[in-house]
């Protein structure tokens, strides 16, 4: 993994408009601290903080801090970074979790990481000292998608749910969100994947939740979240692998039940068991029918891979964007 070297706050990054995009609720304990490290870390950067339904007061609380506030009504993760990413306009989008658990600090470096490099995603993959936060569960599935993700695309990311990311114009404005909730990471991997884009990974610190910060994660809700999204992924990205996978358990299946009836009709011309001759008959029409579906949409997912690719290429690279008086 590619190390980039620390730059001082704000250097070399005053030319792009940054903008610092922040999800939140209920983070009345965190909130403030988090927007006035990111203020110290990027002072020329616009604070946003997105409020999905706090009861706590974090809205209040981020507004009088100094940030732009905008409240989004879904619940959910995926629906508030549908909204940012709609509402912001900048050129180079920090984006992390309202809860102080992230290393603010880094933020120039990674911004630094994506104009030396010309990137469209740079990671914060999160190097914890304490194990309360990032809890067992959490690592095993990330693992886990990691693992997958390297399987279907022959890369992936060492940290793929980090939620500190630093994301260029092209990528915000050519991804179409589809999740709801917390996998909205593992989507955010997953495009940068499917369109190869130029990503890269910088180590950062990760903390516990500052005294009165709770977490809204939970281990088996979001542990099942994480296998389905392995299952959709494979499904979606993967297509003649995953219906032929199926075509070929249905094929020996109904080759396995037919061998005996092959045997019986060479030695005695009959057919005894028609509902068996019945059954492998089905299923040698649904292997077949499976099949199939794994071509067509193989075709469905290129044809939408290279929409996806056209819309990314209508905007400019990171290093394109000169200085602003």
């Amino acid at each position: 993994m590619k190390e980039f070297p620390a730059v001082a706050s704000g250097q070399g990054v005053e030319g792009p408009r940054i903008a610092i995009i922040l999800p939140c609720y209920n983070e009345a304990g965190a909130i403030v601290r988090t927007v006035e490290e990111f203020r110290g870390a990027l002072p020329t950067a616009d604070i946003y903080v997105f409020d999905n339904n706090s009861t706590d007061g974090s809205r209040e609380l981020a507004a009088n801090a100094g940030a732009i506030v905008r409240r989004v009504a879904q619940q959910g993760k995926g629906h508030v970074v549908r909204r940012m990413f709609a509402d912001v306009d900048a050129d180079i989008y920090v984006m992390a979790d309202g809860d102080a658990t992230y290393e603010a600090a880094a933020a120039p470096r990674l911004v630094a990481a994506m104009l030396d490099d010309n990137l469209d995603m740079v990671v914060g993959a999160r190097r914890s000292e304490v194990e309360e936060a990032y809890r067992r569960g959490h690592r095993f599935g990330n693992w886990a998608l990691t693992t997958l993700l390297k399987q279907l695309f022959g890369r992936s990311f060492t940290d793929i749910l980090s939620g500190y990311r630093v994301f260029s114009r092209r990528f915000v404005k050519s991804f179409p969100v589809l999740s709801a909730g917390f996998e909205i990471e593992t989507e955010i991997s997953v495009h940068a994947l499917e369109l190869a884009m130029p990503v890269a990974e910088v180590m950062t610190a990760y903390g516990a939740r500052p005294e009165g910060s709770v977490s809204k994660l939970s281990t088996y809700r979001d542990g099942w979240r994480i296998l389905r999204t392995i299952f959709t992924l494979f499904r979606i990205e993967k297509p003649i692998l995953f219906f032929g996978i199926i075509a070929v358990l249905l094929a020996a299946t109904g080759l396995a039940l037919a061998v005996p009836l092959i045997v019986t009709y060479l030695d005695t011309g009959l057919v005894p068991r028609f509902p068996t001759a019945i059954l492998v008959t089905g299923l040698m029409i649904l292997a077949t029918l499976s099949g199939m579906c794994g071509l067509i949409l193989d075709t469905v997912v290129r044809g939408r891979r290279e929409v996806r690719r056209l819309a990314y290429l209508t905007f400019r690279a990171p290093s394109d964007f000169g200085p602003r008086g």
